[in-house]
């Protein structure tokens, strides 16, 4: 990356932050796990200082085409899909937030106040381009509208330690009721319009992820696994089960960044059964959760050979 021309820094996309997500949520994943079961290994603590790297890696990248693509920019900030990956920089923000915060709690409250803030300036923004749209159509919608929401209900799982809880409550709530809008306008896109573009295939498992970081904010605001967190974890595994079955579907697509989207949504089930078995001592969810985080580092593993195969074959930031 580190060679990149102009051309292509012109192309450089927005849904590279999608990455940043998907890597953040493996090192929190693998940490919980370290916590439940006191491994001899602890590979989190290099995981997330290289989630930071990439973070800041990316964010020169972009900036720098800010300054010399303004226009570029500009036109993805249009787009009725690239749009929605503006708010995966603020949802980066607060996922560092959560994983810094075990190792140094005065940086994750940098990182969620400004990652908070910007959060909320993006789902505004993006809420208001949706009820004044003038060249949306039905097949603009995909998963990856689900973005700007998944932030705000991730604001509680460091907002608590950091911040009034009623300001994670004000999140929260957001999250929760735009999700269940968005899901049903998703589904009816899906069922009764045209296909998802295969480019845009990954983006269904990120229906995962609204009900499984739900599960995890919800056991933080109330402390508790009560029926309502049992309904949001078991749609969130439900959900991966359905999507799991269709893998061979998944395995046969051209590899895009878009495939980054597998990565988050699986890290959010896999923290969430191991906070299931943190509280309920059932084997089964221990069980689940290990064989989840085999998956996901598989996951996570592939998606970065893949991503280097296609840098290598300058296949990455190029015109479409």
């Amino acid at each position: 990356m580190t060679d990149i021309q102009p051309s292509r820094l012109q192309n450089f996309p927005i849904s590279w932050f999608a990455m940043v997500m998907g890597m953040t949520g493996f090192t929190i994943a693998w940490h919980r796990a370290e916590s439940l079961l006191t491994l001899p290994v602890e590979p989190s603590p290099v995981l997330l200082t290289l989630t930071i790297g990439l973070f800041i890696l990316l964010l020169i990248f972009y900036a720098a085409k800010l300054a010399k693509y303004p226009q570029q920019v500009k036109a993805e900030f249009a787009h009725p899909v690239k749009l929605n990956f503006f708010p995966t920089i603020s949802i980066g923000l607060i996922l560092l937030s959560i994983a810094i915060m075990p190792y140094n709690p005065a940086i994750s409250a940098i990182c969620w106040c400004v990652g908070t803030t910007l959060h909320l300036i993006f789902t505004l923004y993006v809420l208001s381009a949706w009820m004044h749209q003038t060249h949306f159509e039905i097949n603009h919608i995909s998963p990856a509208w689900f973005i700007p929401i998944v932030g705000n209900i991730l604001v509680p799982i460091a907002g608590i330690h950091h911040a009034s809880p009623e300001i994670s409550w004000f999140f929260f709530s957001i999250g929760l009721v735009f999700w269940l809008v968005l899901l049903t306008i998703i589904f009816y896109r899906m069922f009764f319009h045209q296909p998802l573009p295969a480019k845009l295939l990954p983006t269904l498992f990120i229906l995962i992820a609204p009900p499984a970081v739900g599960f995890v904010s919800w056991l933080q605001l109330t402390g508790e696994v009560d029926a309502f967190a049992r309904i949001l974890y078991y749609i969130a595994l439900f959900l991966t089960l359905m999507l799991l079955t269709q893998v061979n579907r998944f395995t046969k697509l051209e590899f895009f960044l878009s495939w980054w989207a597998y990565s988050f949504p699986m890290a959010a089930i896999t923290i969430a059964t191991l906070l299931l078995y943190q509280q309920l001592q059932l084997r089964f969810f221990l069980g689940l959760g290990m064989v989840l985080l085999g998956v996901l580092t598989l996951l996570i593993i592939i998606l970065l050979m893949k991503t280097a195969q296609a840098i290598k074959r300058r296949a990455i930031c190029i015109e479409e």
